[in-house]
């Protein structure tokens, strides 16, 4: 009867690729990022620098680890999860720029509407026929391409054909063009002006 060889006759089997532990990253990720694009944009935008630039010269040091160190593996998996990280960063960071609306209007809208309603409701009532407003999101640097917000209440919802045209325009209850209308709820629309306009300098 041939007898099996010991551990020390074979080489070490290479560990499998795990794909659940790969998800978990990449779902922690996507949780981390979109409750970033949830703060106010510019400060978004500074932590998605930092984070970047942190995981960039992570990944560099893990580069070189992989290449001198003795544990080759060991630092390459630690280097697949950081890329993972970084691919859903820019993921998220892109996505939230050609859809501003996708990700930060929706996350601030589901995470407690009532705040912002009282303070629209709690607006006078604007001259000609114009719906009740607030700032409610924009960004920009120094007064440079600053991107303004706006969400307004519209109690015969006429701005739902604009928010489903997804099409620039002027609207009823809006002085002037604006960039987009999306529709957050019944009666409540997110409002984006071009860069460097707002709601007063277009009367």
């Amino acid at each position: 009867m041939v007898s099996r060889s010991n551990h020390t006759d074979h080489p070490e089997p290479v560990a499998r690729f795990n794909w659940r532990a790969r998800l978990s990253t990449a779902l922690a990720g996507l949780v981390l990022f979109v409750g970033i694009e949830i703060c106010p944009a510019d400060v978004a935008l500074l932590l998605y620098i930092f984070i970047v630039a942190i995981q960039l010269l992570s990944s560099s040091v893990l580069l070189v680890c992989a290449a001198i160190g003795k544990n080759r593996r060991r630092y390459l998996q630690q280097l697949s999860t950081l890329t993972i990280v970084l691919v859903v960063a820019v993921g998220v960071f892109i996505f939230g720029r050609m859809y501003p609306f996708a990700i930060r209007s929706e996350a601030r809208w589901l995470a407690g509407p009532q705040h912002y309603k009282a303070l629209v409701l709690a607006q006078p009532s604007p001259p000609n026929n114009e719906l009740k407003h607030i700032e409610w999101d924009g960004s920009g640097f120094a007064g440079v391409a600053n991107n303004t917000v706006y969400l307004a209440f519209d109690p015969a919802d006429t701005l739902s054909t604009a928010a489903k045209s997804h099409r620039a325009g002027i609207f009823n209850g809006i002085p002037c063009e604006v960039l987009t209308v999306r529709r957050l709820e019944s009666h409540w629309y997110a409002v984006l002006f071009y860069t460097d306009q707002t709601w007063g300098q277009c009367k």
